[in-house]
């Protein structure tokens, strides 16, 4: 029994990765906040394909206790595949930003995805067959107005992970290490980034992919051997990419 760890699986991204890695037979570990999201999630995986297993580990990834308290309960399962998720942003001028919340989110979005990344990879990175892939943005490569702190949190996570993936590659080890890099999606992510009750995309947003979307495209990336899957900002196509940051091998140094 082999499973696939998905965090930030109650909604959005995560919701639609579930269900679209279930489809393909993949026994899944939900993680998120809201257990009756992932009730419901259970029961949709189910209603799509009765034979996988389905865990619900319900956690705060914004509390370090609870990061850790996770891993070690995974322990008594085969993990074929962590999918880190879980994240969420902030709107506003880093002058006017809420600090707490600025906080939170580097404890969610840089803190825990790197802990869970680490010891993932140091208990797997040697079994053939093992992916990680980390959910950076676009804004992991780009900057704009109004989200200096959150495109500084997916600089952090493109960066890496694309090192790690360039790392364990020099170390000829047999794990992936990947990076999806969404552009705008239709998630819960702005209302929580600008602290709305409501937002239409179609009504406000020009271009947008939808979470189903976004989970095929990550289903691209776990099928390719590229290391990002990036929405271009422009086009809005999905590309498949080779390693963009500069990264100096130590096959490479004399």
């Amino acid at each position: 029994m082999k499973y696939t760890v998905i965090t930030g699986s109650s909604s959005g991204i995560g919701y639609e990765t579930a269900l679209a890695f279930a489809s393909r037979d993949k026994n899944v570990i939900l993680v998120a906040r809201r257990v009756a999201q992932l009730d419901e999630l259970k029961k949709n995986i189910h209603n799509l394909n009765a034979d996988v297993d389905v865990v619900i580990k319900p956690a705060d990834l914004s509390d370090s206790e609870q990061v850790y308290d996770l891993y070690e309960s995974l322990k008594e399962y085969e993990i074929e595949t962590w999918i880190n998720n879980a994240g969420f942003g902030n709107s506003a001028p880093v002058t006017e930003q809420p600090v707490k919340k600025i906080e939170k989110m580097l404890r969610v979005n840089v803190e825990a995805l790197t802990t869970l990344s680490t010891l993932y990879a140091r208990d797997y990175s040697s079994k053939e067959g093992t992916q990680l892939i980390n959910v950076s943005s676009d804004l992991g490569y780009r900057i704009v107005p109004n989200a200096v702190s959150y495109a500084a949190t997916k600089f952090y996570v493109s960066a890496f992970t694309e090192g790690l993936a360039q790392e364990l590659r020099d170390q000829d080890s047999p794990m992936k290490v990947k990076i999806l890099a969404p552009a705008m999606t239709e998630t819960e992510f702005v209302k929580t980034a600008r602290e709305l009750d409501e937002f239409s995309y179609s009504d406000n947003v020009q271009q947008y992919h939808t979470a189903k979307e976004m989970a095929q495209f990550m289903l691209n990336l776990y099928d390719s051997e590229k290391t990002i899957g990036k929405v271009n900002s422009e086009s809005y196509e999905f590309e498949l990419m080779d390693p963009i940051f500069p990264y100096t091998s130590k096959r490479t140094v004399k």
